[in-house]
């Protein structure tokens, strides 16, 4: 076995929230026979293992008694050529921001929409990640995934892999299966998706008018860094509530005191809150209680201004939750997994 044990590692630098917490034992894993020898060490000795990847969806409330592995695998590779649509996989280590990048510069487009999402690419389809109107779902070919039960291999399809909005099979298994690899049916030719958000503004903004996807990326990584906090500067996990789907009925209601709700109707009689609308409308955007707070200018965004706890940021999203039930009848969900 080579494996780089080491013990009692603060996890500080492993996630975006900047939450200074220890793990009992620790690992980096950079191909698949490390990972099963990781697992198998924690299954010897009786003891948990927690798998992450750039740490980016993760609220750590205490110190982690536990094995972490962390994904730290490497490589990107064309697989399928011959046809108008290529497959691109990725390996579950690849930091996602410069993944998107190097499919730019490949000349292929899908993923620009996508850009500047803090991770990797093995975390990106647990939560089928998504921004101005493209999700994983929308470019995913196929994944390979580990069993920890078994430590045996499988493909997952598209329908196999049962996305959801900001959901999917991964998610709703926790503990069960370890993303190894992704790939992606990208094309050279494929539509770019301009219609959502700010994104065509923006690049009338810049003078572009037949624009590229990597004009697109540009644009939207613009508009990112203007909206959200960057998580090297300021400790954050991005959007930490899920935009609420609700019943028809609920959405009158609340059209009927605030006219001015910000929602996208369904299908079934159903329509989807802006959660960042509730939120702020309930008086808690820029609100900060000791170094736990809500964003200034982003309020789905909770942030660390430098020595808050998971604990306490848990409890500020606790505090928000109940507020917006109170108020609304809607249940927020958060986005990050706890531990």
């Amino acid at each position: 076995m080579s494996l780089d044990l080491r013990a009692n590692v603060s996890l500080k630098p492993f996630n975006t929230f900047a939450i200074d917490v220890s793990a009992r034992w620790f690992v980096e894993v950079k191909n698949d026979a490390q990972l099963k020898d990781a697992l198998a060490l924690a299954h010897r000795q009786d003891r948990p293992a927690l798998v992450i990847g750039g740490g980016s969806n993760l609220l750590l409330t205490g110190d982690v008694d536990a094995l972490v592995i962390r994904m730290a695998s490497r490589g990107v590779r064309v697989l399928d050529q011959a046809r108008e649509q290529q497959i691109v996989e990725a390996e579950a280590g690849e930091p996602w921001h410069p993944f998107v990048l190097k499919t730019l510069k490949m000349g292929l487009v899908g993923l620009e929409n996508l850009s500047l999402i803090p991770g990797t690419v093995g975390a990106a389809p647990m939560q089928n990640i998504g921004a101005y109107g493209v999700e994983i779902k929308d470019v995913f070919h196929s994944l390979v995934a580990l069993d920890r039960h078994t430590l045996e291999q499988r493909v997952f399809t598209l329908e196999e892999c049962e996305f959801g909005y900001r959901d999917s099979l991964f998610k709703r298994e926790p503990g069960r299966w370890v993303i190894l690899r992704v790939r992606f049916a990208l094309s050279a030719s494929a539509a770019l998706h301009l219609d959502y958000g700010p994104v065509r503004q923006r690049l009338a903004e810049r003078g572009v008018e037949q624009p590229t996807a990597m004009d697109v990326s540009e644009a939207i990584c613009s508009i990112r860094r203007e909206k959200l906090p960057d998580p090297t500067t300021l400790g954050n996990a991005g959007s930490f509530f899920k935009n609420p789907v609700v019943m028809a009925e609920v959405l009158e209601n609340i059209r009927r005191e605030h006219p001015d709700v910000v929602a996208y109707p369904l299908a079934n009689g159903q329509a989807k809150l802006a959660a960042g609308w509730l939120i702020e409308r309930a008086g808690w955007k820029g609100f900060r209680d000791g170094d736990a707070g809500v964003h200034r200018q982003q309020s789905l965004v909770l942030v660390n201004y430098g020595q808050a706890t998971g604990a306490q940021l848990h409890a500020l999203a606790q505090r928000i939750q109940a507020d917006i039930q109170k108020r609304f009848a809607v249940v927020l969900e958060m986005e990050p997994n706890l531990y």
